[in-house]
């Protein structure tokens, strides 16, 4: 086992996470590292649920946290001091292994020069090159990274791009249960058994929150004048996420919407909900898990939605409509995303119950499809590389 045999130094694991969700599914794979590495350093930058395992965040995760071609550009000054210092620090430390979860902008330029300089690197979760042009794949090969993906037609992508990749299962197969206990949910939320909840999840990253925001606000408003007995509940990534989403609520007018904002709880909330808002992105995956209707909306900069809708190359950008091949959920972009249109299309999903019958039987299938033992699997791998490096 690393880190076991007499004399030898003990191992230390270099991990960047840029926002909640990587911190979410590093979580999951050091959990199962640790247990086989008690005795190694962990360190770089990460959230508070890779801190549970032990780990030191040498800057705050929020730094890198930025969405958007051009809302990247406005931190990047910051964002690239950032990059560099760590990188000469790594060049100095020599740490056993590096490991990117997810933030490809951020992690693979960093891989390509740690690779360099004989740091082996692994990546936590390809970038979605299946869904976007794959000329990305070039700078990933760059990077001399091991793949760990975490959808199972992925690995073939990638090792036909001559990339190692390895299958592990999504880790939030396994962190979620197959049927979710929703009154268990509702009880720690202090909601009602027999209440119509709606989750609203507009984005963890600032850059999210302010465009989403009013918009997914506004539909609960909407959705609040048919039935004002509905409960909204939104989680809150952060004190920050919450300070803005309070700030931005005021701004549009809309404080008279009763929302009940939550310090996390991103995964109660969605137990507990009867149906969700939610911003594309993992939590739209994370919605499916549990087995629930949604409505997928996004907004961003006008610059870089123009940009980025030229690139897609599949009609879908929600991952349940990915996995699927088809629309399962809605999914309202930029100028579509439009209160009115969310509500409307939320209504539809809660008043039709053979809708949510057959939601529940397709995600349910994609749930087994996913489900690994993510954590020992990835451990492994990382593993191996480390044994083979050492």
């Amino acid at each position: 086992m690393p880190g076991k045999s007499p004399g030898a130094s003990p191992i230390s694991i270099a991990m960047v996470a840029g926002e909640a969700s990587g911190d979410l599914l590093a979580s999951r794979m050091l959990s199962g590292l640790r247990p086989q590495l008690p005795d190694a350093t962990l360190y770089g930058i990460g959230g508070p649920m890779m801190a549970e395992y032990g780990f030191v965040s040498h800057w705050p995760m929020d730094k890198l946290s930025v969405n958007g071609l051009f809302e990247v550009l406005a931190h990047y000054r910051e964002i690239k001091a950032i990059q560099i210092a760590l990188r000469d620090r790594l060049l100095i430390e020599k740490p056993n292994i590096f490991i990117g979860v997810d933030a490809p902008d951020f992690n693979f330029g960093l891989e390509t020069q740690l690779n360099h300089a004989g740091i082996p690197t692994v990546h936590f979760i390809g970038p979605s090159i299946w869904a976007w042009r794959g000329g990305r794949i070039k700078k990933i090969a760059r990077s001399g990274s091991h793949m760990l993906v975490i959808f199972p037609f992925e690995e073939e992508i990638y090792r036909k791009a001559g990339i190692p990749a390895t299958y592990v299962g999504h880790p939030l197969a396994q962190l979620i249960p197959m049927v979710p206990d929703v009154l268990s949910a509702r009880a720690t939320l202090g909601l009602p058994d027999n209440a119509t909840v709606v989750a609203i999840l507009p984005g963890s990253r600032l850059s999210e929150l302010r465009y989403n925001t009013a918009s997914f606000v506004g539909a609960a408003r909407l959705l609040a004048k048919r039935d004002n007995t509905m409960r909204f509940i939104a989680p809150m990534a952060g004190p920050k996420q919450r300070a803005l989403f309070v700030a931005l609520v005021e701004e549009a007018g809309l404080q008279g919407v009763e929302i009940q904002l939550l310090d996390g709880q991103s995964h109660v909330a969605i137990a507990a909900a009867d149906a969700v808002l939610v911003a594309s992105g993992t939590a739209s995956l994370e919605v499916a898990l549990y087995k629930k209707p949604m409505v997928i909306a996004y907004k961003m900069m006008r610059a870089t939605w123009e940009i980025l809708r030229h690139m897609s190359y599949q009609p879908w950008i929600g991952l349940p409509n990915i996995l699927a091949r088809e629309f399962l959920v809605p999914e309202l972009l930029q100028h579509a995303a439009t209160p009115q249109r969310m509500a409307d299309e939320l209504w539809k999903q809660l008043q039709d119950v053979p809708l949510q019958e057959k939601l529940r039987v397709r995600f349910t299938a994609m749930h087994l499809a996913l489900l690994r033992d993510t954590a020992n699997e990835s451990a492994q791998a990382v593993l191996k590389i480390i044994d083979q490096r050492r």
